[in-house]
Formats: C-alpha cells, sequence, structure tokens
C-alpha cells in the first residue's frame, strides 16, 4: 500500500441503482490502496446495485446517505459514472448540492463516463473543459463546457476520463490530483 492519500477522506457519490461497477470498484481501489478513507454515499440509506453495462452486478452498502454526510469532511470526490447513476443524482438536490460544494471549496474531483450529468445539474462546468462519454458532449457544451476526447483531461482540480477502458490513467490522476499534486492531462 502506498502512502500518498494517508489521513486523506474521499467521497464516492453514486445512485441507489444504476452505478457503473467498475467505475466504482476500480477506483475506490485505487484511492485505497494509495492509503486514503473512502466512504461510499448514497441518496437512501439501502443497498446500492452496481451494473456491468446492463447486467446486474454486485450490490454494495452505502457509508452514508448524502442528506448525512458534510462535503468538508472529505478531500476529494470521485462521481462514477454508469448511464442510470448521474441521471438519478441529478434529480436529487442533497445530490447536487454535496457535489457543487466540493467545487466551491476547491477540492479534487474526479468524474468518469456519463458522471458529468451531475455536473452539469450542479451548474459547475461553466468554462471548464472535460471529457465524458461522447454522448453526454452537447449537454456540457449547454452548460458551458468544453468537451474534448482525451483518455483523462486535467481541468484545475476536475479529472475525467471517457469510460472504462480509460480506468487505469484515471485511477493515477486522481491519486495524484487527491494527493495535491496538478498534473497534466494523458493523452
Amino acid at each position: 500500500m502506498s502512502e500518498e492519500l494517508t489521513g486523506k477522506r474521499i467521497a464516492f457519490l453514486v445512485a441507489n441503482e444504476g452505478v457503473e461497477q467498475v467505475e466504482l470498484t476500480e477506483p475506490a481501489k485505487a484511492v485505497r490502496e494509495a492509503g486514503a478513507d473512502v466512504d461510499l454515499i448514497a441518496p437512501a440509506d439501502e443497498a446500492v446495485q452496481a451494473f456491468n453495462h446492463l447486467d446486474k452486478g454486485d450490490t454494495f452498502e452505502p457509508d452514508r446517505i448524502v442528506a448525512d454526510a458534510d462535503p468538508s469532511d472529505y478531500d476529494g470526490l470521485v462521481l462514477p459514472g454508469g448511464v442510470a447513476n448521474p441521471d438519478q443524482l441529478r434529480g436529487k438536490p442533497e445530490a447536487v448540492a454535496f457535489a457543487r460544494a466540493f467545487f466551491e471549496a476547491e477540492k479534487p474531483v474526479g468524474v468518469i463516463c456519463h458522471g458529468p450529468w451531475t455536473l452539469v445539474e450542479a451548474d459547475v462546468i461553466q468554462d471548464r473543459t472535460l471529457t465524458s462519454w461522447p454522448t453526454l458532449q452537447t449537454d456540457i457544451r449547454n452548460a458551458g463546457g468544453h468537451w474534448v476526447d482525451e483518455e483523462v483531461h486535467v481541468d484545475d482540480n476536475l479529472v475525467s476520463s471517457r469510460n472504462p477502458d480509460d480506468i487505469p490513467a484515471f485511477n493515477r490522476t486522481i491519486v495524484e490530483a487527491f494527493a495535491g499534486r496538478r498534473v497534466p492531462a494523458v493523452h
């Protein structure tokens, strides 16, 4: 285990159903292996049903519900994808406010795949450059952001990636961001 993130606490915000399993488990594993504590935060105090694309995957118990989670307790945030996950989160005002608070506090945020939908709803991507699953590019542009097709893109405290194939680069980059290092994007 690395000690890069020892003493850091990272929030993973997901809906109770629809998170892409690999986009949750692999980044959480990387952050834990770097020494951080990870809290799984969900809207309801019930199991989180993950998916492997369209097939049901494993379930995970949340550590906290978003209404009881305080963003100031965390050093960073990860928003995994899956189509249903961010679509449900953006309909939960407390989840949107939780995500927005990390930007207001200028804390690092990692987002992958469809995860930026939550950021569009939080109104935090104006004048930012990010990547995502390709079908979100119009939503990002309509929210005032700039979309790029890159494996991982870093815009100040925002780290974004497109899909599960990008997870190795995404993991390396979020660990560096959570450690307080500003890193150039990997192309």
